[in-house]
């Protein structure tokens, strides 16, 4: 990987993260019937941080959870998928608004295995979905309700979030692939 920019800094994050958290909170008039579901891996250290930020915002302790895509997707056959996944919702869904959180959307694919996730989990009164990037390149009819950036990318191009959690810095990349 060739690395071409850096897109955002810590500071950069979480101005964006503090946005969406406000777009989400106007949205849906406060946070009483919310959970947030983060999309394994980079997605649930960004749910932890909007759920926080919505403590900070509204004094409300909203519900996070987790949920690993890993058997919902469409480009495993059945005998490779693997029969169990590291997910944890919190508590029962059926009737409460779902904000699915990610890192980055680009296909759209990962989206929809998190959607059949959720709904192989209850029935929710809607979801919605909030990412940092969206990069564009949509395969699948789904738009993001909440977005940080908009940075349009070519095939070639990877973006590449780096949270503390999982990387040890906080950061966003655009690298081009060798």
């Amino acid at each position: 990987m060739i690395l071409k920019a850096t897109l955002m800094d810590e500071a950069a994050m979480t101005r964006s993260l503090a946005r969406i958290t406000h777009e989400i909170i106007e949205r849906n008039q406060g946070c009483d019937a919310l959970c947030l579901i983060g999309i394994k891996r980079r997605g649930v250290p960004l749910s932890y941080i909007l759920a926080a930020n919505m403590q900070k915002f509204e004094g409300t302790d909203v519900p996070v959870g987790y949920v690993d895509i890993t058997r919902y997707r469409d480009d495993l056959t059945p005998a490779c998928a693997p029969t169990t996944a590291d997910t944890l919702f919190p508590g029962d869904i059926t009737g409460k608004t779902v904000v699915l959180v990610d890192d980055v959307i680009y296909t759209g694919r990962t989206a929809r295995a998190a959607i059949e996730a959720v709904f192989a989990a209850g029935r929710p009164k809607s979801i919605q979905l909030a990412v940092l990037i969206d990069r564009g390149h949509r395969e699948l009819p789904i738009k993001p309700d909440f977005v940080g950036k908009n940075v349009p990318t070519s095939h070639d191009e990877i973006v590449q979030v780096m949270v503390q959690e999982i990387d040890g810095i906080w950061q966003v990349c655009l690298a081009k692939a060798e």
